[in-house]
């Protein structure tokens, strides 16, 4: 008996869900006044904007049939999960009757590996290129850039959608060769330097030429935590590496859940989600911050310290750092401040050349007094900070009590900032 779409839906969009690299895409395609949809930068896949608007695409898989045996993944070829296959033209007219309902913004389509990886990212990118010119589409487009598959089917796929990821899975290679031995973080990062090459080459084409962009919203990662022992410190150090090699956008940590049939080889219960929480949160201080691998995991275990936010762990390890002088000190300084985003510090930057600031010009700013105090000094508190850098119950005092992490939290720190 044949599958409806329906029940192929209800399969490929819960094998869908353990893919998170698509989240705000930064990338902006006009309809010109005709064809269909437009994609704009205000964010993909129930993604917060910065104005609190909720916007979404469809996220499926193509197939979850899969080639492949990683024993973290679902869908690996051992599981005896039900299996389902969506043909292009379904793809293709799911996502266009989806949008007309107002439904979704864009597709964001991944897939198990089929007959091989290069048939599996030509079927991925064919998708793209009907929804493009057959349907006039300009709605925004991921798609997985399926490692392993040549760069004649990466390029296909980079001509029509708006952003790639291409997964690392695992830090290190020792990790996959325990549980995913087929798979190669060398490969990754080949298929992730093609795309590289061919954005920039697109950059330079279109300052000379109208040609449509390469991959214009950029590629980013994913690396799946808990599954194995590496330390915090690893995973940070391969994701920073990557930000540098090849100019992600994002790098998504997601935190390992036991899967049916789960091998015997991965834990049996999931990581605490304050890991993957903070581990974003050092990400943005790596990224924006100027801070180190080294400075933000403070643990000599190599891991985060999950009671504290990585600025305000690295603050109470460095105390002769502080005080800061709200007054005198430059913008680098600043940012160390924990409770002090890039917004923040930009409007103190401002504020202080009309005028020496107090603490009541930090309430003014909306500025988290209460983290922010310790750490600093004003016009009007010369030895408040003082006479708190050095108590012993400082970690206390700035702990964040019974921390719980809301459903958006992650979401609306990376949106503002602020850390």
């Amino acid at each position: 008996m044949s599958m409806d779409t329906q029940d192929k839906l209800k399969i490929l969009a819960d094998a869908a869900k353990y893919d998170a690299s698509c989240s705000s895409s930064g990338a902006k395609r006009s309809n010109r006044g005709k064809g269909l949809g437009n994609a704009t930068g205000s964010g993909i896949c129930h993604s917060y904007t910065p104005d609190g608007r909720c916007v979404s695409l469809l996220k499926i898989l193509l197939t979850n049939r899969c080639i492949y045996d990683c024993r973290y993944c679902v869908n690996r070829v051992t599981n005896d999960v039900p299996r389902a296959g969506f043909t292009v033209e379904e793809v293709v007219r799911l996502t266009i009757e989806f949008y007309r309902r107002n439904y979704i913004e864009g597709l964001f389509l991944s897939s198990g590996v089929v007959g091989d990886s290069d048939r599996t990212m030509d079927l991925l990118a064919e998708v793209a290129r009907r929804l493009r010119e057959e349907e006039d589409f300009h709605g925004y487009i991921h798609l997985k850039g399926v490692v392993g598959a040549s760069d004649e089917a990466l390029a296909k796929a980079g001509r029509y959608a708006d952003r790639i990821s291409a997964n690392a899975e695992l830090p290190v290679q020792g990790d996959l060769d325990r549980l995913a031995p087929e798979k190669s973080l060398k490969e990754a990062e080949s298929a992730m330097g093609f795309i590289k090459a061919g954005i920039d080459q697109s950059k330079d084409r279109g300052r000379r030429t109208r040609a449509p962009r390469f991959a214009p919203a950029g590629q980013s990662t994913q690396m799946i935590v808990g599954a194995t022992p590496s330390s915090d410190a690893i995973i940070l150090n391969t994701a920073h590496r990557l930000y540098d090699a090849h100019r992600l956008k994002r790098v998504y940590y997601t935190a390992y859940s036991p899967i049916p049939n789960a091998h015997q080889d991965l834990p049996t219960e999931t990581p605490e989600l304050i890991r993957e929480h903070r581990l974003y949160q050092a990400d943005w201080l790596l990224r924006f911050y100027d801070f180190s691998v080294e400075e933000v995991v403070t643990k000599a275990d190599g891991n985060l310290d999950l009671e504290l936010d990585p600025k305000m762990a690295w603050a109470l390890a460095n105390r002769a750092f502080f005080p800061v002088d709200i007054n005198r000190a430059p913008r680098e300084a600043l940012l160390r401040v924990p409770g002090l985003g890039t917004r923040s510090v930009g409007k103190i930057l401002q504020a202080r050349r009309q005028r020496r600031l107090r603490e009541a010009d930090l309430r003014q700013l909306r500025a988290p007094i209460k983290r922010v105090m310790p750490f600093i000094v004003a016009a009007d508190s010369w030895d408040a900070a003082a006479k708190t850098l050095d108590a012993q119950d400082l970690r206390t005092r700035v702990k964040p009590r019974n921390e719980q992490l809301m459903l958006f939290e992650a979401k609306t720190s990376a949106v503002t900032g602020q850390v």
